[in-house]
């Protein structure tokens, strides 16, 4: 029998204000918020059918490059679509490594600036 090994329970995110940064990226991933997070509260829950997010206030703001980043993989569109779509709601593109032969992905921020890519859907690369 195999021993009990650790599993990611959420991915936790300091930012400014976690009420407004979770439901960004509730939109984003389809998610929703905890029941209990409110504006204002200083944490807040994205859950997912993934792993979830927690995004926690702290005094200090974001001055460098993540050194972790989420990869998101649209699931019921193409990447190019999902981008548009994350503009939409907020993100800004700040690298574009698309190519025209479709391979590549699209580095973003969110509203607070956190990086994160967006890659091509399973479709796009079956295709």
């Amino acid at each position: 029998m195999a021993a009990m090994t650790s599993s990611v329970r959420h991915v936790t995110i300091d930012c400014a204000d976690a009420y407004r940064l979770g439901t960004f990226w509730a939109e984003v991933l389809g998610g929703s918020l905890g029941e209990d997070d409110n504006p204002g509260d200083p944490e807040a829950l994205v859950k997912t059918p993934g792993v979830s997010l927690l995004f926690i206030q702290v005094p200090e703001g974001k001055t460098v490059k993540n050194r972790l980043h989420l990869d998101l993989q649209p699931q019921d569109r193409t990447r190019d679509e999902e981008v548009e779509r994350l503009l939409a709601l907020g993100a800004t593109l700040v690298g574009d490594h698309r190519r025209e032969d479709g391979t590549g992905w699209a580095t973003l921020t969110d509203i607070e600036g956190n990086e994160f890519c967006v890659e091509r859907s399973a479709a796009e690369r079956a295709g």
